[in-house]
């Protein structure tokens, strides 16, 4: 509570040692904007500005983030399993996602280096059954795009695993079933 007054008490002080913020205009015409001057404010102490992009987003947006050496990693991949990208669904379909970690009781290891040699990172990587390719993207809805870098002993069939950064995380999302589409 002494706190609370003490970080109270020093507010007030800045507040006052700042010049006072002052309306360009003081009308209460609805057609008429108010404009408020903030030369006086510090910069620390103004909203960071917004981009349109920004306001914008969807949960639908591809969330994949380039990253040039899984992006290597990955084109290597490509060669290696051609048969598997002639046989990608092209129509969506339902998957039995689940997500997972890097730790050590979940992978053996805590490095954090997937099935394909890439580095698992959240809102990218998943785990996909081996009819999958490496490097191929899934959009699943609501959840964006997502690459496929990872495998494990339990995923088959329709069952994918969304990587996230920790077991809260990933217990919070439990087992969902999602409809999903080939991207690339």
């Amino acid at each position: 509570m002494r706190i609370i007054k003490i970080a109270l008490i020093l507010l007030g002080l800045a507040a006052m040692m700042l010049p006072e913020i002052t309306l360009a205009s003081e009308t209460s015409s609805p057609d008429t904007k108010t404009n408020i001057n903030f030369s006086g404010v510090p910069d620390f102490l103004l909203p960071k500005p917004v981009l349109a992009a920004e306001l914008t987003k969807t949960t639908d947006e591809v969330k994949t983030v380039e990253d040039p050496e899984s992006e290597e990693i990955l084109a290597k991949w490509k060669a290696k399993q051609v048969e598997r990208w002639d046989n990608l669904p092209t129509e969506p379909f339902t998957i039995n996602a689940s997500a997972y970690t890097a730790s050590a009781d979940e992978c053996g290891n805590s490095k954090g280096i997937t099935a394909s040699g890439a580095k698992v990172k959240a809102n990218r990587t998943i785990a996909c059954p081996s009819v999958f390719p490496f490097g191929v993207k899934l959009k699943i809805e609501g959840y964006g795009t997502f690459v496929c870098e990872d495998r494990g002993g339990a995923i088959k069939g329709n069952h994918i695993d969304i990587y996230m950064e920790t077991k809260k995380e990933a217990f919070a999302f439990g087992r969902r079933s999602l409809n999903a589409t080939i991207v690339e």
